[in-house]
């Protein structure tokens, strides 16, 4: 009956951190370039109390071993990479990246974060940045006499600018994304940003639209892969689940209370 009480115990708090997983999501249903959360469960060690094979007789074994469970516990929580969808803004330095890939960032540290969301301005120097204000790894910079109605920013990654009196339009840069072998390995730190780690491997910086990366739209922004409805049901399965459990506890504090009261 302690081990009831225990492996209930288990459940719950692993059922309070999907809990939690899933209001993150749901949280986020606006937030640009975000993408949900799985959390992953496997269950704990077991308490073996005859292996299978046990002999019962001189002439019979058992067939099945008796073994009882001690709970379950949180393995990790899986970032789903699904694509979002696009929303169109009209702002040309808006980017979405239809697709794998992963925008460059650098930080005030230095260190180069990653980032699915596309919402660049310009700035008072004339180069891309984010809504933080850092700039794009790969500088892109846009006189400020030219206005953002005459820059084109192709599905590629190039940036091209007509200045004001000419009829051409001239370079002002490339946009590269970075792939990742194993881009749930990421670490998010927040603000829309990841940083790279040993489980997500080293950058590939390509052009976009090789080696598999996604597209860059220009004038639009990925949103949230959130759907309400499937969290909705998750926050319900995750409620029931957790309610179940704690039965499960009020069980066997009700078996304990029975024993006790034996005289």
């Amino acid at each position: 009956m302690m081990r009831a009480l225990s492996t209930a115990a288990t459940g719950m708090q692993a059922q309070q951190t999907k809990l939690d997983v899933t209001a993150n999501n749901i949280a986020n249903v606006g937030t640009v370039g975000f993408k949900k959360s799985r959390v992953e469960f496997s269950d704990l060690l077991y308490q073996t109390q005859s292996g299978a094979g046990s002999a019962t007789s001189s002439l019979s074994k058992t067939p099945q071993a008796v073994q009882v469970g001690m709970g379950v516990r949180v393995d990790g929580t899986a970032r789903l990479e699904t694509q979002g969808t696009l929303k169109n803004t009209g702002d040309t330095l808006n980017m979405a990246i239809e697709g794998a890939g992963y925008f460059q960032v650098v930080m005030p540290s230095g260190e180069t974060a990653y980032t699915r969301a596309g919402a660049f301005t310009r700035d008072a120097d004339g180069y891309l940045v984010n809504s933080n204000g850092y700039r794009l790894a790969t500088d892109v910079n846009i006189p400020p006499e030219a206005g953002d109605a005459d820059v084109d920013i192709a599905a590629n990654g190039v940036v091209m600018v007509r200045m004001p009196g000419q009829v051409e339009l001239e370079e002002a840069g490339r946009i590269e994304l970075a792939t990742f072998a194993n881009a749930g390995g990421l670490e998010a730190l927040g603000d829309n940003l990841f940083r790279q780690t040993e489980g997500s491997g080293a950058p590939v910086t390509v052009t976009p639209g090789e080696a598999g990366t996604g597209h860059l739209r220009s004038g639009w922004l990925e949103m949230s892969n959130v759907s309400v409805v499937e969290e909705m049901v998750e926050l319900i399965s995750g409620q029931r689940a957790y309610e179940v459990n704690s039965r499960v506890v009020k069980a066997a504090d009700e078996m304990l209370q029975q024993a006790t009261n034996i005289r």
